[in-house]
């Protein structure tokens, strides 16, 4: 068991496999992109599968597949597999915006992977486009549709923006009623790729709720262990709701997760920075004991909650950073 030092056991592991997406949500990069990094800087998928290989031996039995986008990296299938086949690992997960992922879904449902975090943000065509700036809708409608007809669980994550997508609340929750799928909503957080967002009018938690509330009676569910979102039903209705509050953190207390970006950086926190690169210790021929002892250290200094680690940061690394580049 990995146990930090705020007696909180880490045993889930949130993995970027690449930088790259091919949509361009403004609420994670600015309209033109970001600086991609090189591929040869990127952690190679072998020595991803090392990493998991090492760390599932010290109690991490969760991963959560993200990006970038996924999909967009060659190989990821056959990565995928090879992960679900070590012993450790008890549960893969992955983040995706369903672009590329609809011709995957049976190879994904007899591998095992337990759920599919799907990126959607409105039910509309048109503010999908305004968000994601791409006419992929239609695309990601059809995965959608393929994974609540899977035996994979499935989750959609709609970032709650105020003049975008307010909408969109109401008929994300109508997905709710004839489907088993949970829908998230987010609170929008400042890792846009551009110096300066503050979100002066974030939609937090609360007020979240009470715009459902004005129109919808729930039930409060269990929320699973180190859960990050509040989660609950409407009466009658197939599916379930969350809201996490991704900005206002609330549920650092109970936070079981690290993350490893596309180049190996391991960060104890999304609103931290990076303690050490695996990437570079790996090619500098380190053994998997020494990559052990790394984790087991960093894990015994991580901050209480988002915000110490936030003022953490040094000032060359602003918390306006592209997500993309951290692990979405």
């Amino acid at each position: 068991m990995l146990i930090d030092n705020h007696g909180r056991e880490i045993n889930y592991l949130r993995l970027a496999v690449t930088d790259r997406c091919n949509l361009r949500c403004f609420y994670c990069m600015p309209e033109n992109g970001i600086k991609y990094m090189n591929r040869k800087d990127l952690l190679s998928f072998e020595e991803m599968t090392r990493l998991i290989r090492v760390f599932g031996d010290l109690g991490v039995s969760k991963v959560r597949i993200t990006g970038g986008e996924p999909f967009v990296r060659k190989g990821i299938m056959s990565f995928l597999k090879g992960i679900s086949e070590l012993e450790t690992i008890k549960e893969i997960n992955i983040t995706t915006n369903g672009t590329f992922t609809v011709e995957q879904i049976p190879a994904l449902e007899k591998m095992g992977i337990k759920s599919v975090n799907l990126s959607l943000d409105s039910l509309d065509s048109q503010r999908f486009f305004d968000i994601t700036r791409r006419d992929l809708f239609d695309q990601v409608m059809t995965t959608y549709r393929k994974l609540v007809d899977s035996k994979i669980r499935v989750k959609t994550n709609m970032v709650v923006m105020d003049g975008r997508n307010i909408e969109d609340i109401y008929l994300m929750l109508e997905l709710t009623k004839y489907d088993d799928v949970s829908v998230r909503f987010i609170e929008e957080m400042p890792f846009n790729g551009t110096e300066g967002q503050g979100n002066a009018t974030i939609w937090p938690a609360k007020k979240i709720m009470t715009y459902i509330e004005e129109k919808y009676t729930h039930q409060k569910m269990v929320d699973p262990p180190a859960s990050t979102s509040l989660n609950y039903k409407i009466p009658g209705y197939v599916g379930s709701f969350g809201i996490i509050p991704a900005y206002t953190r609330t549920f650092c207390g109970s936070c079981n997760r690290i993350r490893l970006t596309p180049q190996g950086t391991l960060r104890t926190c999304l609103y931290g920075e990076g303690q050490v690169n695996f990437r570079d210790l790996i090619r500098g021929g380190v053994t998997d004991e020494v990559l052990g002892d790394h984790l087991i250290k960093v894990v015994g200094k991580r901050a209480k909650d988002g915000f110490e680690a936030e003022k953490s940061r040094s000032a060359t690394v602003p918390v306006s950073e592209s997500m993309a580049t951290i692990g979405g």
